[in-house]
């Protein structure tokens, strides 16, 4: 993790010159309670890299009522936040001598916000980098750039293939570097100097890191590509949608109602022979197979994006169920449509209504 990389490198600069840093403090969040019942506790994991380093842990939700300790070495005199979550308030700040750093994975300005390497990822960014910044008294990753990953970055490998854990490899031993080297240099010491070139040399808009939330990942069939549907699903995890699910009454006719559907395992291929008229609608699944659906070789569900091109769904979850094989899934809903078509002599059958 970012944040393990960064305490693991000022642990060892410290043994190294403790003239330099006399002692390390380590504030982080209280564990959360998980599984069933919430009878197991989470801890996060600084705390078990501060506990093998045999540092003084602090856990708080929150800084109200709570004041840096004063250590045999004097009091608190510089706070470095990395990926903490909580806006340190000025009452803090300046209750240190030289106030506080944090180190940014990307080059603020740009992709200011909580999460960086998702949205460096979903903007097709070739390069990145990290930036070691002055802790700002009003508002997150708006300090003074200390210093910063020269211009033009690092190169991302793989941009096209490269996933939030791999972008997190890269960056984390550089962020780290990058502090150290900050408390080295003195880059703290007033009066601070800004080092930032990114602003300077990008003419366009800058990228808001905000947090990813459920609704990220809500596939939008009408406006998103195949391009964007497989970044986001590379970057975010599993996409999802909703379907048009029957009910299977004992007496009566069915009953719908709308489920969410989180598509499991997608990927892009050749679309069937003959279903190309199936295009003009996006988010329409269908499969290669006349009505009534039965799950045979050869047969699976597909749908078509925005432009044009089509996804295979391999495996699918429907609210309330286990993930399964896409077609046998969408047949055990009774997701179809009760008609089949015949293209260029091949039938296929659509589900009643597009994914939405």
């Amino acid at each position: 993790m970012f944040v393990i990389a960064s305490l693991k490198a000022l642990h060892a600069y410290q043994l190294k010159k403790p003239n330099r840093v006399a002692s390390i403090d380590v504030v982080c969040r209280p564990g959360k309670r998980v599984g069933r019942g919430l009878k197991k506790i989470r801890q996060v994991p600084i705390k078990e890299t501060a506990e093998a380093l045999s540092l003084p842990i602090h856990e708080i939700d929150t800084f109200t009522g709570w004041t840096p300790p004063v250590t045999p070495n004097g009091p608190i005199n510089l706070i470095i936040a990395v990926s903490f979550g909580l806006f340190v308030p000025p009452r803090i700040l300046n209750s240190a001598t030289y106030g506080g750093l944090n180190v940014h994975p990307s080059l603020l300005p740009d992709f200011r916000g909580p999460a960086p390497l998702h949205h460096t990822l979903l903007a097709g960014e070739k390069s990145t980098g990290v930036t070691l910044q002055t802790l700002h008294h009003k508002t997150f990753d708006h300090g003074t750039i200390l210093s910063q990953t020269p211009s033009p970055g690092i190169d991302i490998p793989n941009p096209d293939c490269c996933t939030v854990p791999e972008l997190l490899n890269l960056v984390a031993p550089k962020g780290a570097q990058l502090l150290v080297d900050g408390i080295n240099d003195g880059l703290f010491v007033p009066p601070v100097k800004d080092a930032g070139w990114r602003f300077k040399e990008e003419t366009g808009n800058l990228t808001h890191a905000s947090k990813i939330k459920p609704e990220d990942l809500h596939i939008d069939w009408a406006n998103w590509t195949m391009l964007e549907i497989n970044r986001r699903n590379r970057v975010l995890g599993p996409l999802w949608s909703k379907s048009l699910v029957a009910s299977n009454p004992s007496d009566g006719p069915p009953t719908f109602q709308q489920k969410r559907v989180i598509l499991t395992e997608i990927e892009e291929v050749e679309p069937p022979k003959g279903c190309g008229s199936l295009a003009v609608v996006p988010g329409l699944p269908f499969a290669n197979a006349p009505y009534p659906v039965e799950p045979k070789k050869g047969r699976a569900l597909y749908v078509f994006t925005r432009d044009g091109k089509a996804l295979r769904i391999n495996k699918m979850k429907v609210e309330g169920e286990p993930v399964a094989d896409g077609l046998r899934a969408a047949i055990k809903a009774r997701m179809f449509g009760d008609r089949s078509f015949q293209l260029e002599g091949v039938e296929f059958t659509p589900f009643r209504n597009p994914l939405v």
